[in-house]
């Protein structure tokens, strides 16, 4: 545990990445396979990741991002998107996925799927959309994590138009919005002006409180 917490210390919103280098595939795999391992509500993991290595539509996403540098200075880009909507299908599938692997199910797994079908559906698109982009950003916490433990350079964002990235990557066809940006690389050491500055947090005794 201490080497991840020396890791998150190491970490920063990298501002300038090394164009030069390329993240390992092996890497970027363990960064997202974080995110796939991560926890949601109910487990429904109501959101994907488009790993994006493609130069060209890079520099699309950048256009529509602020002209963030990161996100062609990198060598791949992680898109985090959610489930526009919870439906009966997606419900069901993922709930089959875990009676499967479990090798069955019973009366108290089944009652909990009914008690989501009829509630989650109901709801208006964007509640629901709403509530499976703030599971997406578990997963984005679990890829930060895992790229810092990796010592691969990473910066979430979300300076940027998400109708324009989603036309971009034809994420609306497939019933996805796009949430969050989380450009990979390395830092360009000595040309980041953020690199040398301190990590500021706020003191353990103004962030934690503890009920005993």
């Amino acid at each position: 545990m201490s080497q991840l917490i020396e890791q998150l210390q190491w970490r920063y919103a990298t501002k300038k990445m090394d164009a030069s280098k390329t993240v390992p595939q092996d890497k970027v795999d363990r960064i997202v396979e974080a995110a796939r391992l991560a926890p949601s509500s109910s487990g429904l993991h109501p959101y994907e990741i488009i790993v994006v290595s493609n130069p060209e539509v890079r520099a699309r996403i950048r256009a529509a991002a602020n002209d963030q540098a990161q996100i062609t200075e990198g060598s791949q880009l992680l898109v985090f998107a959610a489930w526009d909507n919870y439906t009966a299908d997606r419900i069901n599938h993922m709930f089959d996925l875990h009676v499967n692997a479990r090798g069955g199910t019973n009366e108290g797994w089944e009652n909990y799927r009914n008690m989501l079908l009829k509630n989650y559906p109901a709801r208006e698109a964007q509640v629901n959309f709403e509530h499976a982009a703030r599971q997406a950003y578990i997963g984005l916490g679990a890829s930060l994590i895992a790229a810092a433990f990796e010592q691969v350079d990473s910066t979430p964002m979300e300076g940027f138009q998400p109708a324009a990235v989603d036309e971009i990557l034809h994420l609306s066809a497939r019933g996805l919005r796009s949430v969050a940006l989380m450009p990979l690389g390395y830092r360009l050491s000595g040309q980041d002006w953020l690199e040398p500055l301190v990590k500021v947090r706020r003191p353990r005794s103004e962030f934690v409180t503890e009920v005993k």
